[in-house]
């Protein structure tokens, strides 16, 4: 009889619902262990091992789309789980492990270039661990899973942009990342515990429950833990006035590094919120729901000023004014999370930010992709350094300007556009009109920075430009400085010595116009642009895959 009452509370596990993080973290110790026997000439091996485990993981997504499946659930209460495989969750997973897997081709080309200074075994293994906590948090329906698989998406992440080595930039963008992160992940857990107190329970559908019934005295402690909770959620999507790490961290971290952050750091800061906003708080959506509509205000408004005042010319502008957009990009996607507060029908709010992320995935990471093309023979990754791009690379200046389109939401990106329709719809729908004028003012804001950089794809190359590594004399080329970090005479930062003049060749004669130089682009690279170009282009001439698929109906 003791036998049959303790396998009554063993709990079953779903495999399969579990598959996409499971493989993943799986993968990355067979990195890590199979990096310690592997000589050095072998070490690439390591990094196709880390795609086609990302690859696998994708395609385990496949068997889940036939129905909701839940595991760790509650001995005698089926209803009550740790983990859903839902359409939640598994549109993230996609957002999630689909931007690993393309900023693991991106990686692929950098630890060539950077073999020196990024240690292969290390950054894969802390890749995948990361893919792999971002993977699971979607599904989380728990408080203490929830900032557990937080913690793993995020801890592997501070030592990937500090990973390389000797660069004093990527130190600093590490710490600032580390700080803001810790600090978020503290209040976070002060908010927990609070709720906990008062309900007894960790699971967010038990919490939505009983923390309706607190008594009294016990209120003001709940309404605390609410709100610290959310506040350490806000840090996490780089919301104002939390986004201060954003700007230095992309651009001191590795190029595929900063692309990963963009769209999985969003994923996961945002899926976060919205489990607990929408699942364990449904009752304070008085509280939460103007908090959200303020902080989508300020982000979008701040972060789009931002990305306005970035000047081309400017060492790492490139990746700085990506950062500073997908700050404006993150205060989009919370419009749709305060409607959800005002609306009956909070799932089709969600939805509509489930589909402005798989946007902004796709087309976020082309745009690093075509940076990291220009970035091969132009280290110094500045804005300008893109000026007639169409000269030298008609299929990637083409490429790079159907991906600004797209975030700036218009024709032929009209995936970029039926993504913004979504969010304006839900702030309409909501009853929130000021929140929907604020957001088409910021559209138009963008708009300039968007379509400044667009131009300078066609315009064609400065008379007498010398290409970045050709410096004539023996002089240091323009943007070798990094902004002071590099002395006079040192290499350009990220180009092994000697390597540019190899790629760019001989600098032009005087008074010829030239396109800017670029180093042939890798087959993971190739692989990486083409892939983010077909999801685009295919998604601005079918946009309703992406409504059909996140369960969101504009007419």
């Amino acid at each position: 009889m003791s036998v049959l009452a303790a396998e009554s509370v063993v709990q079953s596990v779903d495999w399969l619902a579990v598959a996409p993080p499971t493989l993943t973290a799986v993968a990355a110790l067979v990195v890590l262990v199979a990096d310690l026997f592997l000589p050095e000439a072998r070490k690439p091996l390591l990094g196709w091992i880390s795609v086609a485990a990302l690859a696998a993981g994708l395609l385990t997504l496949l068997p889940l789309l036939d129905g909701d499946r839940s595991t760790f659930c509650l001995v005698g209460e089926p209803g009550v789980c740790s983990y859903v495989a839902d359409r939640f969750a598994l549109v993230v997973q996609l957002v999630v492990l689909g931007g690993a897997l393309l900023a693991a081709l991106l990686s692929v080309t950098a630890l060539r270039d950077e073999s020196r200074r990024l240690p292969a075994g290390e950054y894969w293994f802390l890749l995948l661990s990361s893919a792999a906590g971002a993977a699971l948090l979607p599904a989380s329906r728990d408080l203490a899973t929830l900032i557990v698989a937080l913690e793993v998406a995020s801890l592997p992440a501070f030592a990937l942009v500090g990973l390389r080595h000797g660069d004093r930039r990527s130190s600093e963008a590490a710490l600032k990342f580390f700080l803001s992160s810790v600090t978020a992940t503290a209040v976070s857990l002060l908010g927990v515990s609070f709720v906990y107190a008062v309900t007894g329970s960790m699971h967010l559908t038990v919490i939505a429950e009983e923390i309706q019934q607190v008594d009294g005295q016990f209120a003001a402690l709940a309404r605390t833990g609410v709100v610290l909770t959310l506040v350490g959620f806000a840090f996490k999507t780089a919301a104002v006035p939390f986004h201060f790490w954003v700007p230095d961290t992309y651009t001191g971290a590795p190029l595929p590094v900063a692309a990963y952050l963009s769209v999985t750091g969003k994923a996961v800061g945002f899926s976060g919120l919205i489990l607990v906003t929408v699942l364990a708080f449904p009752s304070y959506a008085p509280v939460w729901g103007p908090a959200m509509a303020l902080l989508a205000a300020l982000t979008m408004t701040v972060g789009n000023v931002g990305a306005l005042r970035q000047r081309p010319d400017r060492d790492r502008s490139a990746v700085r004014l990506l950062a500073w957009s997908s700050v404006g990009q993150a205060g989009y996607l919370l419009v749709p999370v305060a409607a959800a507060a005002y609306t009956d029908d909070p799932d089709r709010a969600v939805g509509s930010t489930l589909a402005y992320a798989l946007m902004y995935a796709a087309v976020n990471l082309g745009a690093f992709a075509v940076v990291a093309v220009v970035g091969r023979g132009r280290p110094a990754g500045r804005v300008d350094d893109h000026r007639g791009l169409y000269a030298a690379r008609p299929a990637a200046a083409l490429l790079m300007a159907f991906f600004l389109l797209c975030l700036a939401g218009l024709p032929p990106g009209v995936v970029g556009l039926f993504a913004k329709v979504t969010v304006f719809a839900s702030a309409v729908e909501a009853g929130m009109g000021w929140l929907a004028v604020l957001m088409a003012v910021n559209v138009v804001i963008a708009l300039v920075y968007y379509l400044r950089w667009t131009a300078l794809l066609f315009r064609p190359a400065p008379e007498g430009a010398v290409p970045e590594g050709a410096a004539p004399d023996g002089a240091v080329p323009h943007g070798a400085a990094l902004d002071g970090v590099v002395p006079h005479g040192d290499v350009p930062h990220g180009a092994a010595p000697g390597a540019s003049s190899a790629l760019d060749g001989p600098a032009p004669a005087a008074g010829r116009a030239t396109a800017p130089p670029t180093a042939p682009p890798t087959v993971p690279l190739t692989a990486a642009l083409v892939a983010t170009a077909l999801i685009a282009v295919a998604l601005s001439g079918a946009p309703q895959l992406i409504l059909r698929l996140t369960g969101v109906t504009l007419f």
